[in-house]
């Protein structure tokens, strides 16, 4: 027998209900997304992480609406209302809106029009008039309700409180409210306007002072940017439809005649759209709106963040890393091949030639005393000019001098960690210290600095954050397990986003590696307190430990793997030392012989691709990048400069591109190609070095336009 909700993932996402059985078998055993994705092929079909969290989060939302559904029965049997054909309806819901359409006219209310009506005694007036009877004259009936105490005075009084109630029935009618959802969903217009005198305060929105565009097509950067301009008081949004489609709607449902009686009904259904249905379904269009613009934002906020953490490493050389300024002069560190602080010191290379000189002296002291093997310089203010410096000096032909991303880093300096890690250091000489561990292995420093401060993403704080937590959390795990960690030197922020362990279990190894000495093998990490069998089976396959008593435990493979791997070398004829990275070996290994009722060939395939290439790190290569000479400011631009650059963001409606002048330029969509490109993605990513061709520049707004068509880098004249 299935789980609850499996049928309907399995039919919403084309898989079979058995790997989606088993996959929320695993979500609920406490199984981590990294771990079934990677040792549990068998068992899911070969699912990757990203099928597996859509099968989490759609678990998470039919869990919650089944949830909703037994507070509504609840409700309604404690109301006495509950039919048999209700708790059907109810039952056969499939969305929350449904579910609330039902429960609506059920719902405890204020004191509304209809309810005031209904204390008058008008609702049998108001069933007369929806029968709508030919012979029905709404006038006469209506004297039969006067009541001077109530408040009924008059015929027109009494016809007016019972349209209020026709009214509200119109609201609450399932059908109807479905009919004009959808009409709101699929021809719903988005339409924003400035603020009456706010004209000169809203420039940043000028984009949106008379705006009109379709709800469902508008991208998500728009919805997010109108929404911010209505919030912060500069945007008037509506979010609106055709009104007589609308009416047409309702009319074709609660209207049958032409009679008097039908044209109360009519009145009334205007009366319920323009005063309770548009409102409300505007409202839901919105958050539909907000919703799927959240989505997307997050997405490619997720798609950004997994490059940037994905980056190439330089790996462990000797550093020295230098947070450029110009008043404040330049904080310099020196870092040894592990990231240890071994000297900081300050420079002034741009006040004047004295000081340059001076300057330029201490640094190329630093390089011969520590043996300094590349020169990391974040990119931020006085970055161009100080590296351009650094450049100058007669330094040996193996430094390289690096242009270094520091988003992020003056975060990092000032925050709680980064004054435990340095206690006596200066929030500067921290940040000097991020830039340079940042080129060694970004993944191991960022993780450090909430994702939200990193700067690849848009609208960050505008987004659901829970959700943007959740996305972004999913991100780094993923990263941090498919590099893997090195249990003895990773630090606890980055131990933390191991499968299976968390900030406490990190803490608990840490504290145990410290007063035991380096861990020998993984066996050893059940002695870290709290770290039971199962975090260990989560955790084991993706920390290494390398040069311990046990070859394999540098490598990917599990630990519950190892009886297999022993056999294979027997069988071969060697040893694991002899088996581990021969790739000429491992090509020999006839898998078929050792599948069995729990592993298969899913599993033994990895296994084989990490004994030829163990512990192999799934990041690229470092590749040394170098901005043009002589541009290192706006002011230096000429529209048909052909330049490099580095993508620091990519967004729905084209990419970021730094080029080393202190400002991003952007390529836009139309300009990433020379075909059509319907999402930037396709085309870029974050960290990709690419050449563009400067289109404009536009000085007083800070503004560079930029391409990366061929036909733009091949133009006459350029």
């Amino acid at each position: 027998m299935h789980q609850p909700h499996t049928m309907t993932i399995a039919n919403e996402l084309n898989l079979l209900p058995n790997q989606v059985d088993a996959t929320v078998g695993l979500l609920q055993g406490g199984a981590s997304v990294p771990f079934i994705a990677r040792y549990r092929k068998e068992a899911t079909g070969s699912l990757d992480e990203t099928v597996i969290v859509q099968i989490r989060d759609r678990l998470v939302q039919l869990e919650a609406l089944e949830k909703r559904r037994e507070t509504i029965l609840d409700a309604l049997q404690e109301q006495g209302n509950l039919t048999e054909d209700l708790r059907r309806r109810i039952a056969r819901a499939e969305t929350l809106a449904k579910l609330e359409d039902l429960y609506l006219p059920f719902r405890p209310k204020r004191r509304t029009r209809a309810g005031i009506a209904r204390e008058k005694g008008l609702e049998p007036l108001a069933r007369l008039l929806l029968q709508q009877k030919p012979e029905t004259r709404p006038a006469e009936e209506a004297q039969a309700f006067l009541d001077g105490e109530k408040g009924v005075s008059c015929g027109a009084d009494a016809l007016a409180g019972a349209r209020d109630i026709i009214a509200e029935w119109v609201s609450e009618n399932v059908e109807i409210r479905a009919s004009l959802r959808t009409l709101f969903m699929h021809k719903g217009i988005l339409k924003s306007n400035v603020i009456k005198g706010k004209e000169a305060e809203a420039v940043q929105y000028r984009d949106y002072y008379e705006w009109e565009e379709s709800v469902k097509s508008a991208p998500s950067h728009r919805i997010l940017a109108t929404r911010r301009g209505e919030r912060e008081g500069f945007l008037n949004v509506r979010m609106v439809v055709n009104t007589q489609e609308a009416l047409a709607v309702i009319d074709s449902t609660c209207v049958t005649g032409n009679g008097e009686a039908s044209q109360q009904v009519r009145e009334a259904g205007r009366d319920a759209y323009k005063r309770l249905l548009a409102p409300s379904l505007e409202s839901e269009l919105k958050q539909w709106a907000k919703e799927r613009a959240d989505k997307e934002a997050i997405r490619v906020f997720a798609d950004n963040l997994r490059h940037l953490l994905m980056a190439p490493p330089l790996g462990n050389k000797r550093l020295m890393a230098i947070d450029p300024g110009f008043r404040t002069g330049c904080k310099v560190v020196c870092l040894d091949g592990q990231g240890k602080l071994l000297q900081s010191d300050t420079v002034y290379p741009h006040s004047g030639k004295q000081s340059a000189a001076t300057a330029a002296k201490r640094l190329m002291a630093l390089v011969n005393e520590y043996q300094v093997q590349a020169i990391a310089v974040g990119n931020g203010t006085a970055g161009r000019e100080t590296q351009s410096f650094v450049r100058a000096l007669p330094l040996p032909e193996n430094v390289q001098v690096i242009m270094t991303d520091e988003s992020g880093a003056s975060v990092y300096s000032a925050s709680q960690l980064a004054r435990e890690e340095f206690p006596d250091e200066d929030v500067t000489v921290r940040g000097a210290i991020s830039i340079g561990r940042r080129l060694m292995d970004p993944l191991a420093e960022l993780v450090k600095i909430d994702p939200k401060s990193i700067g690849v993403g848009q609208y960050q704080h505008d987004v659901d954050q829970k959700q943007l937590k959740q996305g972004l959390d999913d991100v780094v795990m993923s990263c941090v397990n498919a590099v893997g960690v090195e249990v003895n030197t990773a630090s606890a922020q980055l131990l933390a986003y191991v499968s299976g362990l968390g900030p406490q279990l990190a803490r608990n190894l840490i504290g145990c590696r410290d007063e035991n000495g380096p861990f020998r093998s993984r066996r050893e990490l059940k002695k870290v307190p709290r770290l039971g069998a199962k975090a260990f089976e989560q955790a084991a396959g993706f920390l290494r430990i390398r040069g311990g008593d046990n070859p394999l435990d540098a490598s990917a493979v599990h630990p519950e793997s190892y009886g297999i791997v022993e056999a294979m070398a027997k069988d071969l004829g060697c040893g694991l030392t002899d088996l581990i990275g021969n790739e000429t070996r491992c090509r020999q290994i006839d898998l078929s012989r050792y599948v069995d009722r729990y592993v298969g060939l899913p599993t033994l395939k990895d296994i084989q691709a990490e004994l030829a290439k163990p512990g192999r790190d799934p990041r690229d290569s470092f590749e040394p990048f170098a901005f043009a000479d002589g541009v290192q400011s706006m002011e230096d631009l000429a529209p048909g400069m052909k330049l490099p650059g580095i993508v620091t963001n990519v967004t729905v409606f084209g990419a970021f591109v730094d080029i080393g002048v202190h400002r991003d330029g952007l390529v836009h969509l139309s300009e990433l190609a020379d075909r059509f490109v319907k999402d930037a993605r396709e085309v870029v990513h974050v960290h990709q070095q690419v050449m563009v061709t400067v289109l404009e520049v536009d000085l007083e707004r800070k503004r560079i336009s930029l391409s990366m068509k061929k036909s733009a880098h091949e133009a006459p004249g350029t």
